[in-house]
């Protein structure tokens, strides 16, 4: 099992790889929620998303011969794009399995850096099944989206800058998909008093299923907004690091993650996709235990501009 040496130990790989994304707060915001917020950036980072982080990592620890092979990825969309920047970074050939409904903004930003793109299906088993075939003629290595200790040690070091920008927070709040955020922000905040929550879409509460079932449960993800959060399971690795750690798992419905994207831009001007408005929706309506300093982490700003006016003409 990893720990937060090896989150540091990202952090220091990473430099200025990545960036320092700032933390926000918002007195209207602090207001609606009863208590103090403060928003780490992440719809800021490189390509838009924290996943940005995990991906630069996990490149930065191939070796040259696995780079001359070239790398695979399955992905929604924001850890696409991550990997394609990677790759563009080390000048090295990128494979990316897309869903065949992916949000044309995401594909467009992945082709635009050099990728080469592939489509399967809907679901995550599909994308990597294609993965694992590619892999197999190509001989590329796959940098999964999030069930691997680089990836979980790169996305830690979001919650790592936050905790050393912010001192004595009470509750965490942090997006899942397949739990490579929340796993990272689980090691990061090792040896603090920082409760972690996890929030994601009802219908799509695979980890929310799993720490209540004591093993990995598999769901079959309902509609939702919030498109990066909606993996059939959690990774087996993010599962094993969240149960010793998370305080509890939230579930928000649509109408509360784009309320909170919206509440989010008239309040503050920073502009989020719906997935990374989850947590800010559930920090909204209250955390257990009313917590008074509550760190949030917007996860990513990659949202369709259609999406965007639809939410906001609502």
């Amino acid at each position: 099992m990893i720990s937060r040496d090896d989150v540091a130990a990202a952090a220091q790989r990473l430099g200025d790889r990545v960036v320092r994304t700032p933390v926000i707060t918002s007195e209207v915001l602090d207001a609606a929620a009863g208590a103090q917020m403060f928003f780490k950036a992440e719809n800021l980072q490189r390509i838009g998303a924290f996943k940005a982080r995990g991906a630069q990592h996990a490149v930065l620890r191939l070796t040259a011969i696995e780079r001359a092979r070239g790398v695979i990825t399955y992905s929604s969309g924001n850890h696409a794009q991550a990997v394609a920047l990677a790759a563009q970074r080390h000048a090295i050939r990128a494979d990316i399995v897309m869903p065949t409904d992916a949000p044309a903004i995401k594909r467009d930003a992945v082709l635009a850096m050099g990728a080469h793109v592939h489509y399967a299906g809907t679901t995550s088993p599909e994308r990597h099944a294609a993965a694992l075939e590619l892999a197999a003629e190509t001989g590329g290595v796959i940098i999964e989206p999030f069930d691997h200790e680089d990836i979980i040690a790169g996305q830690g070091t979001a919650t790592q800058e936050l905790l050393e920008d912010v001192r004595d927070l009470d509750a965490l709040v942090v997006p899942v998909g397949g739990g490579g955020l929340i796993a990272g922000a689980c090691l990061a905040s090792e040896g603090t008093a920082t409760s972690i929550y996890a929030v994601e879409p009802i219908g799509c509460d695979a980890m929310g299923q799993s720490i209540a079932a004591g093993e990995r449960v598999a769901v079959d993800p309902g509609p939702t907004i919030a498109d990066g959060l909606k993996p059939s399971r959690v990774g087996a690795l993010n599962f094993e690091i969240a149960r010793q750690r998370l305080e509890g798992c939230l579930t928000v419905d649509d109408d509360e993650i784009g309320g909170a994207l919206v509440k989010l831009l008239l309040a503050t001007k920073i502009l989020v996709e719906p997935s990374g408005a989850a947590g800010l929706a559930a920090a909204l309506r209250g955390l257990p235990g009313r917590p008074e300093r509550i760190g949030v982490i917007l996860s990513g700003g990659n949202v369709a501009p259609d999406v965007l006016a639809r939410l906001l003409g609502r």
